[in-house]
This record gives C-alpha cells, structure tokens and sequence, in this order.
C-alpha cells in the first residue's frame, strides 16, 4: 500500500514531451510500496528545449532522481556534473542521480537490453547480434552488445548512421538495408531497435529468414506482438517484447536512486497491468 506523501517523501520522476504514456510512474512507484520506501515518482511534462532548466529545478528542489525520455537525452546529458563511462560514450543519459545537489547521468538501455536477453536465455558472449536500426536505442544496445562479447551487426537506412553505432561496439560491422537478408540469415539473435512493427509494419526482410534463430527481441512493447514477434513464434522461435528491457532499465534506475536492491518481479507486474 503506498505512504501518503509528507515532508520526508523523496521525489522522483520522469521528464519527456509527451510524457503522460509513460509506465515508469506505474513501475516505480509499485518498486517504492514493495520496499517500503517513503519515496515517490511522478511524470513531468518538460516541452523540448527545457532539459537544462529542469535539471536545474532538480537541484534546487533536491529530486532525489529523475529518468529521462525523449526528446531530452542528449540536452541532459550536457547538462550533467558527471557522467558513466556509456553516457559519455553515447552522449546521451536516460537516469539522473542528484549527489549532494551535484547531477550524475547514466545510460542504462543497453544494459537492460542485455538483461532481457541473459533473461531469455541468451549469453552475449561470441552471439552474432544483429541490431536493426542506429537511433539512440540502438546506439545504446550496440556498445553494451559490444562490451559483453557479442559479434554485433548494425542494420540501418543510412550507411553513415550504421557506421556510427557500429563504432560503438569493438569489432562491429555497418550494413545497409539493402544487405539486410544475408545478415540476419547468419545470425543467432535479431533486435529490432526500430519503432517498425509499432503500427503494423511488417519486418524489412523476408519472414522466413528467422528461421532458426535463436531468439528474436523487439524494443516494441505496445503493442505486445508486432509482425516481427508473430513471425518468429510462426516459425518456433523465441522471441520477446521490449516489456522486458523497459523493466531492466527501471531496474537500474531505481537501484542508482535508492541504494537498494530494486524488487524486479513487483516491477515487471507493474509494467504488465
């Protein structure tokens, strides 16, 4: 049952535009109840261009942390005292910390990515990963792909984009679309890091090139199977939404704000009600 809010509540949230979609409420605020935390975690519409100036409010209002969410990665970023080693890498944060009134920004997407795989699963380690897409998600998915062993492929329209994210990742290669089919038909796993399938869309290759793979991951969380989802199950793959990841980089984030371990199972029914 959540505590009513008082002078000893902590404040958290999330800044976006829009923002009011957002499950990360749902999700840590479940978290704080099952620890028994006098904690709170409210959405914060911040329209675009306003990142600095709500990091600033951050510190004067001693928000014990705030996660971040389009379009305000990169704004937040610079406007941090500090960043991790993959925030810096990736210029880009999704989780602030407050320390004594000073900004410590942190990028855990591609961490909760590999999670959801290791979940499923799947070690990194020496996988053939093929990431569909060179967004921020992407980017983020591919060095931490990289930093754990796996031989990492970049797909993407632009050749140039692709080349940026591969860059990321130790050993990763950059391939446009056009030669999407040879490398997903090699592949052990295929992450599509794209808002594709969020609408219908059918995957940019044939469907029956899935054909055994080891598993198959969409970012995609809404809705819960995409084409891509449903093509792979079609063929006795396994294959997962991005409900898991969302709960993993939560995860992360609420562990930076608290200090405590974060209650993964209360979390994961949060994001799924």
């Amino acid at each position: 049952m959540t505590s009513p809010v008082g002078g000893t509540t902590r404040v958290t949230g999330v800044i976006g535009d829009p923002v009011a979609h957002s499950l990360s409420p749902a999700i840590h605020n479940a978290a704080f109840a099952a620890n028994g935390l006098d904690w709170v975690f409210v959405p914060f519409h911040v329209p675009a261009g306003m990142a600095a100036t709500a990091l600033d409010g951050m510190r004067a209002l001693d928000l014990a942390g705030l996660s971040v969410t389009m379009p305000h990665k990169s704004a937040a970023a610079e406007a941090c005292d500090e960043l991790s080693a993959a925030a810096a890498a990736l210029g880009a944060v999704n989780a602030v910390v407050a320390r004594d009134r000073r900004l410590f920004g942190d990028s855990t997407d591609g961490e909760g990515l590999v999670r959801s795989l290791v979940e499923e699963g799947v070690e990194p380690e020496g996988a053939d990963v093929v990431v569909l897409g060179a967004g921020g998600a992407a980017r983020a998915i591919t060095r931490a792909l990289g930093e754990r062993g796996a031989r990492v492929t970049v797909v993407a329209r632009r050749r140039d984009a692709a080349t940026a994210a591969a860059a990321l990742a130790p050993g990763a290669r950059a391939v446009d679309l056009a030669r999407v089919a040879s490398v997903v038909e090699g592949s052990d796993v295929v992450v599509n890091a794209t808002p594709i399938g969020m609408h219908g869309e059918e995957p940019p290759f044939r469907p029956e090139l899935l054909e055994g793979r080891r598993l198959v991951l969409d970012t995609v969380y809404h809705p819960a199977e995409t084409p891509l989802l449903r093509a792979a199950r079609a063929r006795g793959v396994a294959a997962v939404n991005g409900l898991g990841m969302l709960v993993h980089q939560a995860a992360l984030a609420f562990e930076a704000f608290t200090g405590q371990p974060a209650p993964l199972d209360v979390m994961r029914a949060a994001a799924s009600r």
